[in-house]
């Protein structure tokens, strides 16, 4: 059995979305071994992937760090990859496919451009049609990569949610990546006396991640934790899928919960777009506005009363 390697690094919502793509990959490839390249985060998520039989942890140090570089290379060159597929398509894959994977065959943003075409041009569509496209030029038939089924990745989350309180509640996510700070909306705090207000059934949590436990009890709504530590990945799925509604900045989970079909609504400023990320649906909708500074209230309050079904 030949062997094929995936690399997709992270971040949480870009893995999120690739999962599509590694099951098409996976169909196409039946008679193949996938492992996939990520990042250490994800090691225990994707371990209970379906779509993959193995996976192998990138440090990403420096590449000045040829000691590193020397052993990463021994241990992908062990596998003799018959092809390998880069979703990730950054400066670091490219220096991989130049420098320690050779001899296989590459699927990337660099082998998929037509001629004339420049990365940049390319890198202008939405995330999940450049995934597409690439897919297509490296004979994959594409089935999953729109939408990624995920429910692999949930489970029953009764004795967390249970430990905290019952019925309907809003799932809200104030918070971003340090490195991103300007996806922040500013007024999570006055949003949430609003959905109190108008919303007197349902209860209101916060899911923080590692760094923002301290944080998320601020807000004085319920801080949804285990053991008094964060949820581990699948759990964070598994209480978005259960939640009635979901608020979040672009981030990782507003990503999951486009792709679970939630009910619920992201929050964008001039960073990017929703249609270039690839955010938005039937039911997971979102807000644009130039400055997210600009973005009021009553805007968010009256769009979640329009959408809570």
């Amino acid at each position: 059995m030949s062997n094929i390697l995936i690399i997709k690094h992270g971040s949480l919502g870009d893995l999120i979305q690739a999962c599509g793509a590694i099951e098409d990959i996976k169909l196409s490839h039946k008679q193949h071994k996938i492992l996939l390249l990520t990042s250490k985060p994800y090691l225990n998520f994707m371990y209970e992937c379906p779509y993959v039989d193995g996976v192998l942890i990138d440090q990403r140090l420096p590449r000045w760090n040829i000691f590193y570089l020397a052993k990463l290379k021994r241990l992908l060159t062990r596998y003799n990859f018959e092809k390998v597929y880069d979703l990730q398509n950054s400066s670091r894959t490219r220096f991989y496919r130049k420098f320690l994977l050779t001899k296989p065959e590459w699927c990337s943003t660099d082998t998929t451009l037509e001629p004339g075409q420049s990365k940049k041009d390319f890198d202008r569509s939405p995330v999940l049609e450049r995934m597409v496209a690439q897919l297509k030029k490296g004979g994959i038939s594409i089935v999953n990569t729109f939408n990624p089924n995920l429910k692999w990745a949930t489970s029953d989350i009764s004795k967390i949610i249970n430990k905290f309180f019952n019925g309907k509640y809003f799932l809200i996510f104030p918070f971003c990546s340090e490195k991103n700070p300007q996806k922040k909306w500013p007024y999570y705090k006055e949003l949430i006396e609003e959905l109190r207000r108008h919303f007197t059934e349902y209860n209101i949590a916060i899911a923080p991640g590692p760094k923002e436990i301290d944080l998320a009890t601020e807000f004085g709504v319920y801080t949804l934790l285990k053991d008094r530590m964060p949820l581990n990945i699948k759990e964070l799925l598994s209480v978005i899928d259960r939640a009635d509604f979901v608020i979040a900045n672009d981030t990782g989970p507003a990503h999951i919960a486009n792709h679970l079909n939630k009910n619920g609504l992201a929050l964008f400023g001039s960073h990017t777009s929703p249609e270039k990320v690839s955010i938005g649906n039937s039911n997971f909708k979102y807000l644009k506005v130039d400055q997210l500074a600009d973005l009021k209230v009553e805007d968010v309050i009256n769009k979640v009363k329009e959408l809570v079904k």
